[in-house]
């Protein structure tokens, strides 16, 4: 619990009542307090019994009735009926904050610890017991990653559409990245989390200019599973970076071959390269050819309607296609060659981005 969100009310109260009051931790140290200069001082040992008030030296005590964590105190100057009056009254009001900055700050570092496996699997069931969270509930790991840097606080505007703070969790990861952690329900139609994804997407940009990629990661049944997602979401982003450039929303399960080539080893992929590519490197192939060989791959091998969309003649086309064939022995008109290339132009690309690994 922060002693400045104690203190921070203190001094809205502080003009309302006429007598010095303030907050005392388990250690009877005066934490927060109307007057500033004994903040820092230590009171006598006292014990209350549950629920009721304690007068000593002329100061009236009350416990926050705390059932779990440190124990906090309130203390109001007085012995009489208006001291105790004002400190049942300030009791409930500091309970009741100190039980949501708890349910609010404790659960959200709960869920980020998960994500970022700084927790111990054995002990992530035990947490939720004790934090009342549902263990076996469907949620999505969803990332935000900003584009540039923007003076507008991504984190705050994703709270504001995301403000049910029990089921849905809003965890800022870096400067760029945050992770939004969102309760789904069973049998949820994975088109259904990316249209929230892009609605998060256009939100961003269209009401608060920020630029955003998201990643999505797998749907997962239960917590100890949220890091699984978390990285998958990660994986999206770094994938779509390297084959998906022109899109804003990438999730893992519609990564396709790309997923394959990326947990693929480097070396792997230089011998394959290598192998495919046996009479000419693919470095040969200039940037005209390559812009052709990817149309054609567009317009599903189709020689007239690729010419067509190139503005080309038909035998201009097959002209190119035959020099492909002739530099590296790839007949793109054959269906098994061209799967092959296509593979290997994402590899090559893969190599030479060099994405960082989760």
């Amino acid at each position: 619990m922060s002693n400045r969100l104690f203190q921070g009310v203190i001094h809205q109260m502080k003009d309302s009542i006429d007598r010095t009051f303030g907050v005392i931790d388990e250690n009877f140290t005066i934490i927060a307090c109307s007057e500033l200069s004994k903040i820092g001082e230590t009171v006598e040992a006292f014990q209350i019994p549950s629920g009721e008030t304690l007068v000593l030296n002329s100061v009236t005590y009350k416990d926050l009735g705390s059932a779990q964590g440190p124990q906090y105190f309130i203390f109001v100057e007085g012995d009489d009926i208006f001291a105790s009056k004002y400190v049942s009254i300030l009791a409930v009001a500091f309970a009741n904050i100190k039980f949501y900055y708890d349910d609010k700050y404790d659960r959200a570092s709960f869920i980020k610890n998960i994500i970022l496996d700084n927790i111990l699997p054995g002990d992530i069931y035990l947490k939720a017991r004790e934090l009342y969270f549902n263990y076996d509930v469907m949620r999505t790991v969803i990332l935000i990653r900003s584009v540039r840097e923007t003076d507008v606080s991504v984190y705050d505007i994703l709270q504001n559409l995301f403000p049910d703070k029990s089921k849905d969790f809003v965890i800022s990861i870096n400067e760029t990245d945050i992770a939004l952690v969102k309760e789904t329900k069973p049998g949820i139609d994975p088109k259904t989390i990316e249209k929230l994804a892009t609605t998060i997407a256009d939100t961003l940009s269209g009401e608060f200019y920020v630029q955003a990629v998201i990643g999505i990661g797998a749907t997962v049944d239960n917590l100890k599973d949220l890091a699984r997602s978390f990285k998958e979401a990660q994986a999206a982003l770094e994938v779509g970076k390297v084959f998906d450039t022109d899109k804003t929303i990438v999730s893992y399960d519609n990564l396709g071959i790309a997923r394959l080539i990326y947990q693929l080893p480097t070396t792997l992929c230089e011998t394959f390269l290598k192998e495919v590519f046996k009479m000419g490197s693919i470095e040969s192939l200039d940037g005209e050819t390559l812009f052709t060989i990817q149309r054609f791959f567009e317009n599903n091998l189709n020689v007239s309607e690729t010419s067509r969309k190139l503005f080309i003649h038909r035998n201009t086309l097959v002209y190119r296609l035959e020099k492909i064939k002739k530099i590296t022995g790839l007949d793109l008109r054959e269906f098994d060659h061209a799967i092959i290339f296509k593979i290997a132009l994402m590899v090559n690309k893969y190599l030479k981005s060099n994405p960082i690994k989760y």
